[in-house]
């Protein structure tokens, strides 16, 4: 599969009015700013948008000046194959969470709402409620993580390339001293 190039995405005829916004350069740079951005992005993106993730990463990147491909894939955290998992995982962790029963002082709530609505009112709550709080937290918790991971790494990386340069300095000064 062929990639376009910048110029063939800024003729296409979708992306043409808005051209001049998208393919700004440092949307596109891998920098120490725009990659731990973008990787929060996309964590946000894939675990709170379920349809249109790659869509909603690339239009979020924009106004916080995020690396555009980073956004886009760090979204497939959550893909067709482990969404079902991610379901589940936040079903679980926003039940811990809310435990909203546990939480009310004599009935539960379950309890008090009788009615035909209110009982499919309250199934809703209780499983896709609890389910959507828990994407959320997921949602922050991968972004936040993400985020740091990111930026020690890259903060790593560029302490490494320091002190080889470095070390490169001293043993070539070194040289030029004994000769």
């Amino acid at each position: 599969m062929k990639m376009p190039t910048r110029d063939e995405m800024g003729e296409n005829r979708f992306l043409k009015p808005f051209a001049g916004r998208v393919l700004r350069p440092d949307l596109w740079r891998f920098t120490r700013r725009s990659v731990p951005r973008g990787i929060a992005l996309g964590m946000l993106a894939g675990f709170w948008v379920p349809v249109g993730q790659i869509i909603a990463a690339a239009l979020l990147a924009l106004p916080v000046r995020a690396n555009v491909p980073v956004a886009v894939v760090t979204t497939f955290i959550t893909n067709p194959f482990t969404y079902p998992f991610w379901v589940v995982v936040a079903n679980r962790l926003g039940r811990f969470i809310l435990r909203i029963d546990a939480m009310t002082v004599g009935t539960p709530l379950n309890n008090q709402v009788r009615s035909e609505f209110g009982m499919w009112l309250s199934w809703f709550l209780r499983e896709a409620g609890v389910t959507a709080f828990g994407m959320v937290v997921l949602g922050i918790l991968f972004a936040s993580v993400g985020y740091l991971l990111a930026s020690f790494g890259w903060r790593l990386r560029q302490g490494k390339r320091r002190r080889q340069r470095l070390r490169l300095y001293a043993q070539q000064h070194k040289r030029k001293l004994t000769e």
